[in-house]
């Protein structure tokens, strides 16, 4: 019986068969200090290109540890590629998002700044940090790429207009979302994104900028209104279960 590997990493090294790779500081520490791993335990290493890899620790010691590359677990697969532009909020309910987000698929995070954001300063390293963290533990094979924080109009005038924006228009402008993830460009295309507002809503003038936008489609998220955390995390939901991944089936051989 296969020994089953609990512990995942993730790394920027390539992963080969025949490869090594030498841990960062933080992921030896957690290994030696935290698990309590030495020489010949087993570990899961990844790098959002090259699958997912079982490696044996060679050696470790104070702020360094060298693994052998052994067997390729998981070939690494297409993923959706779901954009999710947010305004930023409070500290501990960003992090949520960015754990939550890549729980959910999302491949790209945006943070996007408008008129009535209440925060003025985003720390993308630790955005990172979340979001490699959930992917550790979730048995995703890549991590979702974190922007710089924009504002609304430069990441307007940034978006690639083949890509879909959804804007969740909380004045209730919009379709329903389910109604509209079910017909095209949606169903069935193959890049999308998702901008959500600050709490508050957008002003006017953005509603007025965004309405103009040919990429731009805005939907409602239900008779409710939202936080922005929870209409972040819903809008993907609604995207994976009807466009996205969540119309395929767990992967074989993948641990509960």
């Amino acid at each position: 019986m296969s020994q089953k590997i609990e512990t995942r990493l993730f790394v920027h090294a390539d992963l080969a068969e025949g490869g090594s790779v030498g841990l960062e500081k933080d992921q030896s520490h957690y290994l030696k200090n935290v698990l309590r791993l030495g020489a010949g335990a087993r570990v899961a290493l990844f790098n959002g290109r090259d699958g997912e890899w079982v490696a044996e620790i060679e050696g470790i010691g104070k702020g360094w540890t060298s693994l052998s590359l052994i067997d390729r677990s998981r070939p690494q697969r297409e993923e959706p590629d779901i954009w999710l532009a947010f305004a930023p909020i409070k500290r501990a309910r960003i992090d949520f998002i960015a754990q939550k987000a890549t729980e959910l698929g999302a491949s790209l995070l945006w943070p996007v700044l408008t008129e009535r954001t209440m925060v003025d300063r985003v720390k993308t390293d630790r955005l990172l940090a979340n979001a490699i963290e959930a992917a550790e533990q979730t048995a995703r094979l890549s991590v979702p790429e974190i922007r710089e924080p924009a504002r609304l109009d430069a990441l307007l005038d940034a978006w690639p207009e083949e890509r879909p924006l959804i804007v969740c228009d909380e004045t209730g402008g919009g379709n329903p979302i389910a109604h509209v993830l079910s017909e095209p460009p949606f169903k069935g295309g193959t890049l999308c994104g998702l901008l959500i507002g600050p709490e508050g809503g957008f002003a006017d003038r953005e509603l007025d900028r965004l309405r103009q936008s040919s990429f731009v489609t805005p939907v409602s998220l239900g008779p409710r209104l939202l936080r922005a955390d929870t209409a972040a995390l819903a809008a993907l939901a609604c995207w994976q279960a009807v466009a996205g991944d969540w119309t395929m089936k767990r992967p074989e051989g993948l641990d509960p």
